[in-house]
């Protein structure tokens, strides 16, 4: 009989008293190393507790609901090891690497390397991977890069050692504390770290190739977009590729409707794996989950010469998040005019006055601080919608539109009511060369709470701007344009004119409360001492 050991909460960094929001072991399961035995979802991520050893779990000690820190007791454990070898455990454990720390290398053993904090981003794909077992990698060497919908980030090694091992592949999805790879630090000769992987990646080998040998067959007819969102843990998303179900097609029964292992279970039994037949309308990216006719597949050749221009990744996985935001918000748009004559002479003699510092004052970042203002007059459109409660922001963080060589990003200006308009410009510069070169870090884009997409220096009067989700609003303007104006039919004057596309979300503003934004909107734009009032 093998000795029985306290499974505990490992280093989870900072957070505590944690919700446990999934078991996926009772007394009397079996389980292997790096089994995942409990769930736990902080503010910030989904983190799995694994199991240390092999061996027969013999009591669980907490529920689903419990709140627990590092060190707390999961789960009772008999282990498969002989007594001296199970007290050994939590010593012996892999340590985890998130951030680069000042040393250089971890005590001699074998490092896992796992994704750090990359904001709220989850299941983000591996487009690269730099290293293989046998590099040899020093401290901010680049391991693997990720793509988002919104950038591309490098991970890099915290440590000096030599890569054993390779827990990704380019496709797989990863978050925040996702392992890596396993990096022989210090002490460890790479030699006799690559054994001991080797003997259990082998022992794992058998049920990774029998999970995958059937996989392909249906993997067409699961929609990705769906699939992304939906609310599950990698445990839960791991079976599900397994089986190959559709999890946005899963309605959970866990809290604020998780979907748990037993609801992809049930689905499966019921019939409810993907079909190959609704493939058609997946692939084509419409209908599919909205009950749709097939996309429609034409043979475009039979007309004329054609070629093939594959989507870049960054717009693939756009896509699915615009349609995502069509879909899901009901969404409106008001369109209205700003008079800028006097704002437009008041910008030129400003950048006059700051050429020898090298500034350039734009009209969007006046627009930015009317949106601030505007947005303090009208609480409700500086909010987002969490269930059946609208969570209204103190804080005011402005995103505006980057166009870049791979697409559209949108970078935010954080606390925009506390900055000058020229310290606006000043960092709006700076956001939009890191957009450019693809160097925006993740925190750069998020936290907004209204976005303003312009058009100006390309053209157009008016368009319909895709709200960018959890936000509720968005201003789009195109290219200002000279009108000629009167106030009694009379007498006519021309004016500048700058055309306003607000769109908002219907599920929290009215046709009203849209058409007065949009007016004060514009009244600050026309006369901007009204945003000192």
């Amino acid at each position: 009989m093998g000795a029985i050991v306290e499974v505990k909460v490992p280093d989870i960094g900072d957070f505590k008293d944690v919700p446990v929001i999934e078991l996926h072991v009772k007394p009397g399961d079996k389980v292997k190393p790096e089994d995942p035995l409990v769930t736990l979802e902080s503010d910030k991520a989904t983190m799995e507790v694994p199991a240390p050893a092999a061996g027969v779990i013999k009591e669980v000690r907490i529920k689903i609901g419990d709140t627990v820190s590092q060190g707390s007791v999961i789960a009772l454990l008999e282990s498969e090891r002989a007594a001296g070898a199970a007290a050994a455990l939590a010593p012996a454990a892999l340590p985890s690497v998130a951030a680069p720390p000042a040393p250089v290398s971890a005590p001699g053993g074998v490092a896992e390397v796992r994704v750090p904090d990359i904001g709220e981003y989850k299941d983000v794909p591996v487009i690269e991977i730099h290293v293989q077992p046998g590099a040899t990698v020093k401290p901010e060497d680049s391991l693997v890069t990720l793509e988002s919908d919104k950038a591309t980030m490098d991970v890099p090694s915290p440590l000096s050692g030599t890569v054993s091992a390779l827990k990704v592949k380019v496709g797989d999805r990863v978050s925040e504390g996702s392992v890596l790879l396993l990096l022989a630090t210090g002490a460890a000769t790479p030699a006799g770290a690559a054994a001991a992987i080797a003997t259990k990646t082998t022992a794992a080998a058998p049920a990774r190739a029998a999970a995958s040998s059937g996989a392909p067959a249906n993997t067409a007819a699961i929609d990705e977009a769906g699939f992304a969102i939906a609310y599950a843990g990698p445990a839960v998303r791991r079976l599900a590729r397994e089986l190959r179900v559709d999890l946005g097609k899963i309605k959970g029964s866990g809290d604020k409707g998780r979907i748990v292992r037993a609801d992809v279970e049930a689905f499966t039994k019921s019939g409810g794996a993907a079909a190959p037949a609704k493939a058609a309308a997946v692939a084509g990216g419409g209908g599919a989950g909205l009950d749709l006719l097939p996309w429609p597949k034409v043979d475009f050749a039979k007309f004329g010469p054609i070629d093939l221009q594959p989507l870049s990744r960054i717009k693939k996985i756009s896509a699915a998040n615009l349609h995502r935001n069509w879909v899901m918000i009901p969404h409106v748009t008001n369109h209205d005019e700003a008079d800028i004559t006097d704002l437009e002479v008041f910008r030129v003699q400003m950048n006059k006055e700051y050429e020898k510092a090298g500034v350039k004052v734009t009209m969007l970042a006046f627009m930015i601080k009317a949106a601030v203002a505007t947005l303090q007059k009208f609480p409700d459109f500086n909010a987002s919608l969490d269930g059946d409660n609208l969570v209204l922001k103190r804080y005011w963080h402005i995103g505006f539109a980057a166009d870049t060589p791979n697409g559209l990003v949108v970078p935010v200006i954080r606390d925009a009511d506390k900055k000058s308009v020229v310290a606006i410009v000043k960092e709006m510069s700076d956001l939009a060369k890191l957009a450019r070169d693809g160097k925006l870090k993740p925190d750069q884009m998020q936290g907004g709470t209204f976005t303003i997409s312009s058009l100006g220096g390309i053209g157009g009067t008016y368009f319909t701007p895709i709200i960018n989700a959890p936000e509720v609003a968005i201003m789009g303007v195109c290219r200002s344009f000279w009108k000629q104006v009167s106030s009694d039919g009379k007498q006519y004057s021309s004016r500048l004119i700058l055309p306003l596309s607000l769109s908002w979300d219907h599920r929290v503003i009215d046709g009203a409360s849209a058409a007065r934004f949009n007016s004060h909107f514009a009244a600050l734009l026309s006369d901007m001492r009204r945003a000192l009032m």
